[in-house]
């Protein structure tokens, strides 16, 4: 058979220097580990009041549904955030002999942890148990107390006021930053300033807050942190049977 010639029978080499299609760039995976790290780059730079599901996403450039294989509430990227921080903790071997010691460096360093993202402890105030890494605190704290001579019911009742109070301590801090922000926010800065709205009550009415109001306003940096957690540590109850009996598990 001829072989004919025709407009559309042409076969055209392609140049060989033709541009290569561009790369198509894939997005990282999303992961528990990316969404912790987001959410607490909303919670440093704006606050834990801005951190929403919502504004988490903003951050990785995604949308909400590709976050529910990991989190589908607030309450489960709280936990995520609070387990995070937890798992950052040095946590010691319990020491008898340094169990005051101990307990306090962990709550020094819960704080501290609390204190660099303003406002995220409220989530730990309505945390329930169940994540390894807050469960891994709690044990540790259970345990050195325990160590030092303590009772187990003590020991449990004072573990939790101790968090409480860290928690409550780290929000009171990150509320008077916020406020101190505030632009139209009226703020009292200094002892002077307090020890003036004090004496401003009728003295009849309050007179040992007139008369002590230095003291009643006292405390700078984390004194009255170390004033309430000492005050904890220091009041339990010593039981010396129980001591000896946790040294011979040893």
């Amino acid at each position: 058979m001829p072989i004919r010639s025709g407009r559309g029978g042409a076969t055209r080499s392609q140049p060989t220097d033709a541009p290569e299609p561009a790369a198509v760039l894939r997005k990282p995976p999303i992961t528990a580990k990316r969404i912790t790290a987001a959410a607490l780059q909303v919670v440093a730079t704006q606050g834990y009041d801005a951190l929403t599901i919502r504004s988490v996403t903003n951050v990785l450039h995604t949308g909400p549904s590709s976050l529910y294989a990991h989190i589908s509430t607030k309450t489960d990227l709280d936990d995520l955030l609070i387990g995070h921080l937890c798992s950052r903790l040095e946590l010691p071997t319990p020491d008898p002999a340094r169990w005051r010691e101990q307990i306090r460096q962990v709550c020094v360093q819960l704080r501290d942890q609390y204190l660099a993202y303003p406002g995220i402890s409220r989530a730990a105030l309505a945390m329930t148990p169940g994540n390894p890494d807050i469960a891994r605190v709690s044990e540790a704290m259970f345990s050195i107390l325990l160590a030092g001579g303590i009772a187990p019911q003590t020991a449990a009742w004072s573990i939790d006021a101790l968090a409480l109070y860290i928690a409550g301590y780290a929000l009171e801090r990150s509320l008077i930053r916020q406020q101190q922000k505030d632009p139209d926010a009226t703020w009292v800065l200094s002892q002077t300033d307090l020890v003036g709205r004090l004496h401003a009550l009728p003295e009849t009415d309050f007179p040992n807050t007139h008369r002590y109001s230095t003291e009643l306003t006292s405390g700078v940096e984390h004194e009255r942190f170390d004033f309430t957690i000492g005050l904890i540590i220091d009041n339990l109850s010593f039981d010396a049977s129980r001591a000896r009996s946790n040294r011979d598990l040893r």
